[in-house]
């Protein structure tokens, strides 16, 4: 009889899922940081820090990785690259990546698309697809929560509100983000995710055998150490 993986095993996999969502993290601030230490006037730090901390991550860690990005701790010589490609299906893909070795990234991207029914475009190709958004999630499962969060967002500055099956999502420009974070915090709503993201315009229905190479493909990207975020335009079945 076959036995499940022991706690030891799934112990170490969710260690090894832990740093991978650490060193990302950490990719992130230390870039951040460049164009300033003080997440009070760097929104894009702010945000790094704020993710940074939901996951956990001790402030030593994180004072480290502002410190490493603004010079302060010795030179970072990251990188930050876009590509741009297409999935099975035709399906748009938005790769952004942080690197030290941009000749390596490019060559495990590639090589994660031409294993899975897809290509590297050229830059442009599909990013005008996409728009940079500020898109928060909140539970509005309880009664009347989804009437009083599309009121508190567009107070504070929202561009649409999202509703579905006991959560809603919110959607604002970039320079907006704080300011509606803040104040759906303010009203009893912590946001279960939020970023500013790149969000398509429009997403394409993918099916079948598609669809699971397409979920092969964003595991595989996802699971590269350089690859930080994967944007796409599929809509993919419900698990």
């Amino acid at each position: 009889m076959g036995r499940g993986p022991s706690i030891e095993g799934r112990k170490n996999a969710e260690d090894a899922r832990r740093g991978k969502i650490f060193t990302k993290l950490i990719r992130e601030i230390t870039i951040a940081a460049r164009n300033g230490g003080d997440p009070s006037t760097n929104a894009r730090l702010r945000m790094g820090v704020d993710k940074a901390l939901s996951a956990n991550m001790s402030k030593d860690t994180i004072e480290r990785a502002i410190k490493r990005g603004s010079g302060a701790d010795g030179a970072d010589n990251m990188q930050e690259l876009r590509y741009e490609g297409y999935g099975p299906a035709g399906v748009a893909l938005i790769i952004d990546c942080m690197t030290d070795n941009p000749v390596r990234t490019v060559a495990d991207v590639r090589h994660a698309l031409s294993k899975n029914g897809g290509n590297l475009g050229t830059s442009g190709s599909v990013a005008f697809q996409f728009a940079r958004t500020g898109e928060l999630v909140v539970d509005t499962g309880a009664d009347g929560a989804e009437d009083r969060v599309l009121e508190v967002a567009l107070e504070a500055g929202a561009d649409d509100v999202q509703s579905e099956a006991g959560s809603s999502t919110v959607l604002c420009a970039p320079d907006q983000f704080e300011a509606v974070k803040q104040a759906l915090a303010a009203a009893g709503f912590a946001p279960i995710r939020a970023d500013v993201v790149m969000r398509p315009g429009t997403r394409v229905a993918v099916s079948g055998e598609a669809a699971e190479t397409l979920v092969d493909l964003l595991e595989w990207l996802e699971e590269l150490d350089d690859v930080q975020e994967v944007y796409h335009n599929a809509a993919l079945p419900a698990a």
